[in-house]
C-alpha cells in the first residue's frame, strides 16, 4: 500500500490541491478540474502515438547509425539533424522529452539533444507560421535569430558541465521503468 502511495504521490498531491481549491471557491475548482481533464485527454491522444514512434525508431534505427550521425564525432552534422528533427516535429514540448531520452540512450551527444529540445520549442514549422501570421515576419526572424544561437551556446555549455553525469541519469530506475 505504501509503495502504491509513493508511486502516485504527485497525483495525490494534485487531487488534494484540486479538492482544496474546490472547497475554497467552488466555481474556480470546477473550472480548474475541467481544464485539467481537457489537458489529460490531450495527453492521452498524443502520448501513445509518440511511444509507438519511439518503439519503431528503437527497432529501425541501429544504435551505431544514431551514434555516427548524432554522437560524439558528429559535429555540425549532428546539430543539423537535431535542427531538422526539432523543426519537423509536431505536438507540445512534453512529447519531446521521452524522444530526447531515447536519443541519449541510442548514443546521441547531450548537446545535440538539448539543441533538439530548444529547436522543438521555438522553430516547429506550425509555430513559425502562426508566429509570422500573428506577430509578423520581422519579429519571428528576430526571435529565431536570437533563440537558436542561445540554444546552441546553452547546449554546449551544459554538455561541458554535465555530460559526465548523463550515463548515471540514464541508468536510474525511474527512466528504465518509464521508457
Amino acid at each position: 500500500m505504501i509503495k502504491i502511495l509513493k508511486a502516485n504521490k504527485w497525483g495525490i498531491v494534485f487531487l488534494a490541491v484540486m479538492a482544496g481549491l474546490y472547497l475554497y471557491n467552488q466555481s474556480l475548482g470546477i473550472e480548474a478540474m475541467g481544464i485539467s481533464l481537457l489537458n489529460f485527454k490531450e495527453m492521452l491522444l498524443l502520448v501513445p502515438p509518440i511511444f509507438v514512434l519511439m518503439g519503431l525508431m528503437e527497432v529501425w534505427v541501429p544504435k551505431e547509425t544514431l551514434t555516427k550521425y548524432m554522437g560524439e564525432g558528429s559535429g555540425i552534422k549532428g546539430l543539423l539533424i537535431a535542427f531538422v528533427l526539432g523543426t519537423a516535429a509536431a505536438g507540445p514540448l512534453y512529447v519531446a522529452f521521452p524522444i530526447g531520452v531515447m536519443l541519449l540512450k541510442k548514443g546521441a551527444r547531450l548537446s545535440n539533444v538539448i539543441f533538439f529540445l530548444g529547436v522543438w520549442s521555438t522553430t516547429k514549422l506550425p509555430v513559425l507560421l502562426f508566429e509570422v501570421a500573428s506577430i509578423g515576419l520581422e519579429f519571428t526572424l528576430i526571435h529565431v535569430g536570437i533563440s537558436l544561437p542561445l540554444y546552441l551556446i546553452s547546449a554546449i555549455l551544459i554538455e561541458k558541465t554535465e555530460s559526465r553525469d548523463v550515463s548515471k541519469l540514464l541508468n536510474r530506475e525511474s527512466l528504465k521503468e518509464g521508457i
